[in-house]
Formats: structure tokens, sequence, C-alpha cells
């Protein structure tokens, strides 16, 4: 026995010695590129010999802590040369790595990142992102590059159409979306009702869309995340760059305020077209223009601060009798602090406000609207080991929702002053994401987000019987709108309703060999806020309302798996994934119902459910003069609101028929195949072709089935809800940019790109309607298309 004890203590000893001799360090920094000292996002550090490495961060921080020891480090980046340093690590040490260019280049073409290629160990999965350099080579209506349009090439993501705003993922709806800009929600992405998106691609340095395995630091909608940043701006020097478009034109202006310590950027973007308006003897009016600004100031090695902002409007009038005015304004102070070289902190103080207005002279009114929102963000990532790093955080949005106030525009309007009513509401989020690197080959991402959601008091609320805002006729089989018994007013204090959910994620990814790996993960997510509109694509009209005592929380569950290779290096990657989507919750009308001007939105709203599943695949090439990707989902996307069952005793039969007869219908965004190619080819340090091909299954929509005569007037009805679709979609688009020699004694670089938007003049339908022939009697289909065959012009420059 006293042997035994022997050994075990030679042995607590040995292992003792070992993990002495084992000691290990941290290496951190930050990763800056040279001659702007912007951080850059996502650049590798990896130690080849000991077969690990990490990314930085969003701030282009990165922390490693490593065995005590003498190593090769590689520090690569897209579009940079890479850099080889050898470490000795026998103490913390914090290294700030200045990348250089690999060649010259257009400014804005610049910053780009190498998270196109997809990493295979990494278990985060459903996420595609794109650099600034790839968005302005992809041809776009009237050549102006747009990273909404451009997303809609990846796998997964479609819109209504063309003139169509906003964007859908996997299925969902427009309003599921989470879009932040700098950390900012923004309520609406589309400048000129969707032809435009509000983000000036010269300002962005960095954009990432999750699609499925949302990290826990993210919450309150339920079908993605678009992550976006604006670019931090030059502290070594004064740069200039923009562009003149057939529309629009941009500039941006960024330079040191302290050199190598503090930075502005400002940038500004207007469209002109309506300028050409009254040449044609048109009175009408249709503009943008908005405005990105940051400022960045580096206290010292631990500490940096960061004011940005972003203001944006559209205008939109006819002969001044209807003016319709809408647009973001965002606010966002940040403060990165360093703890420790393991423990990095971000502080976010947020505003954002979407505003809505409307001027009706002919009537005598206005209308304004809007929405905004306090958000204060703690975020802290703890690099515990080059194995596993720890996010942590608490987020907390106070909202203001106003669905309109109406006010005479004029001593003579008839119109009398009324503001609908307000409502207020707070949404606290605490969360926890953790990456583990388990084996080798076994990595792991877990976390759990807890959100609770209080819907605030308001200055009137409707009592109704039962508490049900909804009434059904089992007799005319018809939903109605249920007369209030009572109005109450509950004031600011009081908690209408609160709602507490636990969120948890999962992903895992398992390489199968240097070069394949297979994927899964599990997402739980709750929104709490509603876009109440009727139509396949939001409009600026569409007002925003919070869940309550009538509307439950969506609440999502998604499952997906994927299986993912690198091919020649990482030269080509194909990535397929499968999903499968339900949504608790979703809210859905009863025939005729009226969104506008509602304060009883409630009568016409009911909770059904969602589903979506799908295919999608994406293969990629990644390297060479011929660049591009080719993306192809198969999916389907259904909702149903079934009748409900109410326990009431009112002797008749309370047999409810839900909305479609409690059938499962195609959402507005049901697209069976979507198909898209994006290819660019260098041919030469002059010239550069881009084009990309579009094929969609028609949108589904709603033809008359029947009619009928009522005093002399044809009557047309329908049938179930969108059991019809519209003709396919398919598209051509070609770019081609000519960039002049450079003279060496002119500053200024530029470029010119000449573009063909639907190269083939195809007439694709935005909607299809129906009517009677006035000569023939005879009923006939008319097709609405936006656009046919569009040439543009673009030149960019940079000083």
């Amino acid at each position: 026995m006293k042997g035994y004890y022997h050994l075990i203590l030679i042995n607590l000893l040995f292992f003792s010695s070992f993990a002495w001799g084992q000691q290990k360090f941290t290496l951190s920094g930050s990763i800056l590129e040279s001659s702007s000292n912007e951080t850059l996002i996502g650049v590798t550090v990896a130690f080849p010999e000991l077969q690990t490495g990490i990314t930085t961060n969003e701030y282009g921080f990165y922390s490693i802590t490593l065995p005590e020891g003498t190593y090769k480090v590689l520090i690569s980046y897209l579009g940079f040369k890479d850099i080889i340093q050898e470490i000795s690590l026998s103490e913390n040490q914090k290294i700030d790595f200045q990348l250089e260019e690999e060649a010259e280049q257009l400014e804005e073409v610049v910053v780009t990142e190498n998270v196109e290629k997809m990493d295979i160990r990494k278990p985060q999965m459903s996420v595609n992102s794109l650099s600034i350099g790839t968005i302005k080579k992809i041809p776009v209506i009237l050549g102006e590059a747009d990273i909404i349009k451009s997303i809609l090439l990846l796998p997964g993501v479609t819109n209504a159409g063309e003139g169509a705003s906003g964007f859908n993922v996997r299925g969902g709806g427009a309003d599921q979306n989470l879009i932040l800009l700098d950390e900012a929600i923004i309520f609406n992405s589309s400048h000129l009702f969707g032809f435009f998106s509000v983000f000036n691609p010269d300002a962005i340095k960095n954009i990432k869309l999750y699609k499925g395995g949302i990290p826990a630091r993210y919450g309150g909608r339920v079908s993605s995340v678009l992550d976006i940043f604006q670019k931090e701006g030059n502290s070594k020097e004064f740069k200039m760059n923009g562009g003149i478009g057939a529309v629009a034109s941009r500039l941006l202006v960024e330079g040191p305020i302290k050199k190598d310590k503090a930075a502005f950027l400002i940038g500004g973007r207007a469209s002109y077209a309506h300028l050409f308006l009254p040449l044609f003897d048109v009175d009408n009016k249709a503009y943008f223009y908005d405005l990105n600004t940051k400022l960045n100031y580096r206290l010292n090695d631990n500490n940096n601060i960061f004011l940005s902002g972003y203001f944006g409007r559209d205008v939109f009038g006819i002969n001044d009798s209807f003016v319709n005015t809408y647009g973001n304004a965002v606010g966002n102070f940040r403060w990165n602090h360093l703890f420790s070289d393991k423990l990095f902190s971000n502080l976010s103080l947020i505003y954002s406000d979407y505003y809505y207005g409307l001027k009706l002279d002919f009537v005598g009114f206005n209308w304004n609207s809007g929405i905004r929102n306090f958000n204060l963000k703690y975020d802290l990532k703890h690099y515990v080991s080059d194995k596993l790093q720890v996010n942590y955080g608490i987020n907390n949005v106070y909202y203001q929702f106003n669905p309109g106030k109406i006010e005479p525009s004029n001593d003579q309007s008839g119109i009398i002053e009324k503001q609908l009513i307000q409502k207020y509401a707070n949404e606290f989020a605490v969360y926890v994401d953790i990456e583990h690197q388990v084996t080798p080959n076994l990595s792991l991402g877990y976390g759990l987000r807890f959100s609770q959601f209080t819907r605030l008091g308001q200055d009137e609320l409707n009592v109704y019987t039962n508490n049900n805002p909804v009434a059904f006729d089992p007799l005319l089989l018809v939903y109605q709108e249920a007369e209030p018994i009572d109005v109450v007013n509950s004031g600011r204090g009081v908690n209408l309703a609160t709602f507490n959910n636990f969120e948890p994620r999962a992903s895992l990814s398992y390489t199968l060999n240097e070069s394949s790996s297979i994927k899964a993960s599990y997402t739980r997510l709750a929104q709490y806020l509603h876009l109440l509109s009727n139509t396949s694509s939001p409009t600026p009209l569409d007002v925003w309302t919070p869940s309550g005592p009538f509307i439950k929380p969506q609440l999502l569950d998604q499952y997906a798996f994927g299986y993912f290779k690198n091919i020649k290096g990482g030269d080509y990657t194909i990535e397929s994934e499968v999903f499968f989507k339900e949504i608790q919750n979703r809210i859905d009308y009863i025939d005729g119902a009226n969104l506008i001007a509602n304060d009883a939105i409630e009568q016409v709203i009911l909770n059904g459910e969602a589903r979506s599943y799908g295919l999608e695949l994406l293969l990629r090439k990644n390297e060479g003069r011929l660049q591009g990707w080719l993306a192809y989902t198969l999916s389907k996307s259904e909702q149903r609101t079934p009748g409900r069952t109410l326990d009431i005793d009112n002797g008749q039969s309370n047999m409810e028929t839900g909305i479609n007869y409690s059938n499962w219908y195609n959402t507005p965004y049901d697209k069976t195949h979507d198909i898209s190619l994006f290819l660019s080819y260098d041919l030469n340090k002059k010239w550069s072709f881009s084009s990309n091909f579009v094929y969609q299954t028609g949108q589904p929509t709603n033809y008359p089935i029947g009619q009928f005569e009522f005093q002399e007037l044809v009557v047309p009805y329908y049938g179930l809800r969108n059991k019809q679709r519209l003709p396919a979609y398919n598209r051509l688009d070609i770019a081609a940019t000519l960039t002049p020699k450079k003279n060496k004694y002119k500053k200024i670089k530029g470029e010119w790109v000449f573009s063909l938007y639907n190269v083939y003049n195809r007439r694709n339908a935005a909607s299809i309607n129906f009517r009677r022939n006035d000569d023939t009697g005879a009923n006939e289909a008319i097709r609405t298309s936006i656009f046919g065959i569009i040439p543009a012009v673009t030149y960019n420059f940079t000083l």
C-alpha cells in the first residue's frame, strides 16, 4: 500500500513539473491597415506549428494564449501581403500588426475580408459575408453599388421583385430581419421604395448576414441578422473618394484629427434625377439623400472611443399636393476597453429614429408617425485560451411607437387634430455565448439568451368581452371587429403585459479531414415587434406595433445541417445546407382588415403559425482572374391560422373556420426554385468584367376565380389565399470596368463602370391585374412590368 502512495506522489510531482514547464502566455493586439490605421475584421492570426489560430473581432482585436516557446505566426488577409514573424513567448505580449496592400487599387476596393472563404473548422454556419470590393463588382440597376441587392444573390435570400423594398431570408418576412448599422437598428433599409438601399458602400467596412446558427448576442428578430459596420476613418492622411452616376452621386472624405490617434469620416449621397423632370413638363419629385459620419479617438492602448451616425431622407411628391417624406436617423457612442490582454469590452449608447410623414394639401392635413428607441449595450469577450472564448453581455432597448398624428395643414382645413394612441415598451436581454474547440476535429458553439419584453401602459386601452378583440360570425363564417365594452387609461407606469423567453443556441462542426466538415445548429429566437403590412413588400406607410395583451411574440425554432468542403486549398468551396423553421404566433389579418390609422389594431389580427424548409447550395471560386459563385435554393414557405377554440357557451356553434379554412397556404415570399450566378473576370490591369444571372419561381398571388354582377357592376371574387403565381422571374446583367493608365503626376485616380441591367429586356411581371375590355366585353389580363433594359455609366474616383 505504501508503494501505491509513493507512485501517486511521483505522478503528481511529474504532472506538476510538466504543467510548470507548459506555462502559458498571451499574445494580443490589433491588426491595422498600414496606410490608414483602419482596423481589419476577420484577419487570421495562425500558428502553423501548433495548428491553431484565431481571427480578429469586430474592432480588429485578437488575443490567443499559448504554451511558452518560440513560434512562427502567420498574419493573412485577402488583398494584403502576408506577415510571417517569429514570436518568442516567455511573457505576455501586446503586438499590433500593420498589413500592406498587395497591389495599388482604388481606395474603396482595398478593404476586403477573408471571411468570404469559408472556415470549415468553425461551428458557425448559415453565415454569408461579402467584401465591399465584391459588392462593387456586382451589376445592379442604374449602376449604383448596393448592399441589399448584392445579398439577394446569396442562397436563401430573395425579395418580392423589382422595385420591392427589404429582403426575405429562408421563407421569412422582411420584418423578421434584424438590420444593424454600427449596432443601431434600421427599420427601413430602402431608398425610393426599394430601388436603392440606405447603405453607402463607400462608408461600409464589413457586412455579415446570419441566416441560422445566430449567436446569442443577437435577438429580437426570427429570420436573420444583417450586421453592418462603417469604416472608422483614416488617421494617417487625408483621403477623398466618390462616384458620379446616372441618377445619384456620392462623396466620402476622411482624414486625421490627430495623426495616428484620431480620425474623422464624412460621407454623403444624393439623387438628382428629379431635376430633369421639369424638362418634360412633369411637376413631380422623387429623390433621396443620406449622410454617414464617424469619429474615432484612441485614448491609449486600452481605450478607444467612437461616435458614429447616419441620417437619410426620401422625398416623393406629386404637384406639391401630395408629399411623402420618410427615413432613418441613428447615432451611436461606443467605448472599447481592455481590462486585460484576455478580456475585451464594448459599451454602446445608441439612438434610433424612423420617421414617416405625409403632406396632403388637397385634403388639408399632415400626417406624422414613426418609431424611436434608446439602446444600451454592454458586451464582453473573454479569451480564456486558444481553445475557448466566452462572450457575454446585457442589452436594454426602450421603444416609443407613434402610429400617427393628424394635423390641419392650413387655416382653411376642416381636419381636426388627432393623435393616435402612442405605445411604449421595454426589451431587456442578457446572454452568454461560448466558442469551444473540444478536440482538433470537434468545435462547439453554444449559448443562452434570456429576453424579457414589457409592454408599458398607454393613454387608452380597449376592454373586450372574454378578452377577445376579434369576433367570429358563425352564420356568415367571417371574422369581424369586436366592439369594446370599456376603455381604461392605464398610465405609463403600469405593465400591460410581460413576456419572458429563454433562447438557447447550439452549433457544432466536425472536421472529416483537412478539407471537409459537417455542421449542425439549433436556434431559438423571440420577436416582440410586428410590422403591420398586408402587402408582399414593406412600404414606408407600414406601422410597427409591439407585443402586448392581444398580440403574442413570435417564437422561432430553426434546425440546420450542412456539409462543407474546400477544394484546392480553398480556391474553390462548396457549402450545402438543409434547414427547417417553425414559427409560433405569426400574425395574420382577417379579410378586409384596415391597417391604416387604426387605433384598435388588435381587432383585425389573429395569431397563426408559419413554417419553411429547404436546401441551399453554394459553389464558390475564390482565387484567380475568374471568380464568383453559383447559388441554388429549393425551399417551401407556408403559413396557417387555424380556427380558435373558444370556451364560450352562447347557445350556438362556435366552430371557427380560421383563415383560408385553417389550411396551410403559401406565404408571399415562397419561391420554390431560386438560382443566382455571379462571375467577375479581370482581363488585365485596365479592363475587368462582371455579370449575374437570376432565375426565380414566380411569386404567389391571387387571381379571380369567378365573377358576379351586382346592380350592373361586375364584381370578381377570389379563392384560397396565394393559390396562383406570377410568371417565373429571370434576368441577366453585365458590367465592364475601365481603369485608365495611371499618371504618376496626377493625384486623382479613377475608373469608369459601364453596365447593362436586364440585357435581353425581359418584361418581368411585378403584378397581373384583370379587367373587362370595354369594346369586346371580354375579360383580359394586364401585366405590369417595372424595368426593361437599362444602361448606366458611373465614374468612381479617389484622391
